[in-house]
This record gives structure tokens, sequence and C-alpha cells, in this order.
């Protein structure tokens, strides 16, 4: 991922923040040798707290097909991509330009966290990652406690495997046009309140947000 200085993010508690409330991602696992790459949705929960650049719980069926090659080569790339628009090429226009000649482009914010996978079997620690989880998705309750040998998922618990992603490095982008003059950035400002379409309010945050910090 290419990321410009102007992209860049500020400081950890910007990607960290943003991740926060991102928490859907794809997690790329090497193939085995002559295989493509597995890449694999899911959902996850980032905890800051643990080592220096966090890590990450998750959680997948017994059955997965990605077992081997993450056993053969922990070394992972979760990415986050979301809060994405497209912006038409007239609203980029230079000031002193036609409309016409502007350069359209994509919006979007995302993290790529660099891990080193841990495969977790043992039942209990399985059962503390998916109580982990679901904390982080449920915070009011509303699902029973997960404990080995106890209903109603003790039974599950051996149909999945639990994976710890040691955060190793972090790349976070935030494209908003932070580099372009103040009449562009007010004229992009203004296309996306008026078209007001899906994630635009939260492209024109980000937008507002960096040019104003």
């Amino acid at each position: 991922m290419l990321i410009h200085p102007w992209d860049a993010a500020r400081s950890d508690t910007e990607w960290q923040e943003w991740l926060a409330a991102h928490d859907f991602g794809q997690l790329a696992v090497n193939g085995l040798p002559g295989e493509p790459p597995h890449v694999q949705p899911l959902h996850f929960a980032y905890e800051a707290g643990h080592g220096e650049r966090g890590r990450v719980l998750t959680h997948l069926a017994r059955p997965n097909p990605l077992w081997h090659a993450l056993e053969a080569d922990p070394q992972v790339l979760l990415s986050v991509v979301d809060d994405y628009v497209f912006v038409p090429g007239p609203w980029q226009a230079a000031p002193d330009g036609p409309a016409e000649h502007g350069v359209p482009t994509s919006f979007y914010a995302a993290v790529q966290l660099r891990c080193t996978a841990r495969v977790v079997d043992d039942p209990e620690e399985t059962a503390d990652i998916l109580n982990r989880q679901v904390r982080h998705f449920q915070p009011d309750g509303g699902s029973a406690h997960a404990a080995v040998g106890e209903a109603p998922f003790g039974r599950m618990l051996s149909g999945i495997r639990a994976l710890c992603l040691e955060v190793t490095d972090v790349r976070a982008k935030f494209k908003y046009a932070n580099h372009r003059s103040e009449e562009v950035r007010e004229r992009i400002a203004a296309g996306l309140a008026e078209r007001n379409g899906p994630g635009d309010a939260a492209a024109l945050a980000h937008h507002l947000r960096r040019r104003d910090g």
C-alpha cells in the first residue's frame, strides 16, 4: 500500500481509534508452495494494551482450509478498509482550470496489521478468547459465557480454533485530499455534503478532521 506523507496516520492514536470502530477485515495468509494466498474475511477484536503494537483476537472453524498454510508460515497481514467513496473529477479540478480536467479519485481509510499468528487449541484459552470477542461486540451482554464442559457453548469449542495475532508492524492511511489547496478541499467537502450518498458522511468527517487537525 502506497502511503504519501499527507495520507499517513498522524499518530498511533488516530489509527487505533479508527480500528476500534472497524472490527471486520480480511486476514491474508501465505499459501503453501504452488498455492495462492488464503484471504479470510472475519470479525476480530483488537486489544491495544498488549505488547508494543497490541494484539488481535479471533477464531475460525476447525475445517477452514487455511490452517496448514498458517502453521507453515505464521506471518500474516490483517487488512481493514472502510469509509470509502468515489470522488468525481470536477470536484478536484484546479481552481484556474476547466472542471473537466479534474482527476477523479477514491477516498478511504485503511489499516494493515502485520502480525505473528499463534494458533490456540487449548480449550480454556479458546474459551477466554471467544469470551473476549463476545464482550467486544456485545458489551451489554446478552450471550451466555463460554466455558469448557458447560452448556450451552462448551461442547462447541472443539469445532473452532482460536487465533492470537501479535501485531509487529502497522501501516495506516487516511486518503482524504489533505494535500489539496484550501479551495479544492472546500469544494470536495461541499460535494460530499450535497451528495450525501453511502459512505459520504464518514468520508466528509475524515476530510474535515484532517483538514482542521
